[in-house]
């Protein structure tokens, strides 16, 4: 065991309890906040025809990784505190420090969980939240009813071909293998006006200068008032997969691997990622931040608990922990319209804090 941990059976012992406690406080936090979501959005999904208990279900299935995502360094955050603050109260503080032990040495337990932590956060949130955020939002927006094969399916979009405009109740799949659906095409002349609109089922990719092919098609002419119909009919040839793909990128809904794509395929087409970018690094520091709560919330474990200060240590153990989450999302909120870069913008709130942290637990107890 390295000097900076305490005894192996005190290592085990402050790691185990604050891990019980990170449960407990997370597990809180997530029943009583699904209890509240699944007040106001009951009526919504159960609006929708056929959906009943067994949807409310599914939408807690995918409400809940979103939550534990956003709130587990609030846990860490409050676990800390309740930790520390316990242990104070307790005289276990001051029985540690009196066998020589640094207040650094009583952290390390707390600071290795933290570690442990913020790696089974970035897993997660890689491999179940970004899937849960695609899944979820692509139910939203057909309004709960039947959920989409491909969760990448995107509601309500249009395309823009010079004057013309193609638009689309959904879009799915990838690449060539692209499918809209409920389709309608609007024909403009050189002063916006529609001479012609054509309505289809579905519209599949059609190849490079071709468009796209129309199927089951109704066209009605502004000029003639008349109505055709045909089987098929290729349409906007100006829009390319290009546009379909990069219409919009979700971060929350991508892996890194995915992001990372995305951005580069907006590089290529000479469009601004600077939000995406911060957001790519944000998936390493937003998780680290379960690192730096037993850092920020150390105040409320030091200090004579008989002095009658401990509650006011919490208080700014809490007051350090919330003010770094809002800072994060005020950094992030700068990044996205070029404030800061993206990787100030994601990284310095983090640093920042660990040196505010440390500050005070070297100039109070050190």
């Amino acid at each position: 065991m390295l000097d900076f941990f305490p005894s192996r059976v005190l290592t085990v012992y402050l790691a185990k309890m604050f891990f019980m406690r990170i449960v407990a406080v997370l597990a809180m936090l997530v029943l009583v906040l699904m209890m509240l979501d699944l007040l106001g959005k009951t009526g919504d999904i159960l609006a929708a025809p056929g959906n009943g208990q067994g949807e409310l279900l599914t939408y807690a299935s995918l409400r809940v990784p979103q939550l534990v995502s956003r709130f587990l360094p609030y846990s860490v955050l409050l676990a800390t505190i309740i930790t520390l603050a316990g242990l104070n109260q307790n005289s276990e503080v001051i029985a540690m420090k009196a066998a020589g032990l640094s207040a650094h040495q009583i952290l390390a337990p707390l600071l290795l969980m933290g570690v442990i932590v913020a790696g089974v956060s970035f897993a997660f949130n890689e491999r179940v939240v970004t899937r849960a955020n695609a899944t979820l939002k692509a139910w939203e927006a057909v309004e709960y009813a039947a959920i989409p094969d491909d969760p990448a399916t995107r509601a309500n979009v249009y395309f823009n071909d010079g004057n013309d405009i193609l638009m689309a109740a959904t879009a799915a799949g990838r690449g060539a293998r692209t499918v809209l659906t409920d389709v309608t095409f609007y024909e403009r002349d050189a002063n916006g006006m529609i001479v012609r609109q054509v309505e289809g089922a579905r519209a599949t990719y059609a190849g490079a200068d071709a468009g796209w092919r129309l199927e089951d098609t109704t066209s009605f002419d502004v000029a003639t008032a008349q109505t055709t119909t045909a089987p098929a009919l290729t349409v906007a040839p100006g829009v390319e997969l290009g546009q379909v793909e990069l219409r919009r990128v979700d971060p929350d809904a991508e892996t890194l691997p995915q992001l990372s794509r995305s951005i580069q395929a907006l590089r290529s087409a000479d469009r601004r990622t600077t939000e995406l970018e911060a957001k790519w690094w944000h998936k390493f520091s937003g998780p680290l931040s379960a690192v730096l709560m037993p850092l920020l919330g150390a105040v409320a474990g030091f200090g004579l608990a008989r002095s009658g200060n401990l509650f006011i240590r919490a208080v700014i153990g809490m007051a350090l922990g919330f003010a770094y989450f809002v800072v994060d999302n005020a950094a992030l909120a700068m990044g996205s319209f070029g404030g800061y870069s993206p990787l100030i913008a994601a990284w310095a709130p983090f640093f920042l804090f660990l040196f505010v942290g440390e500050t005070v637990l070297v100039r109070t107890e050190e």
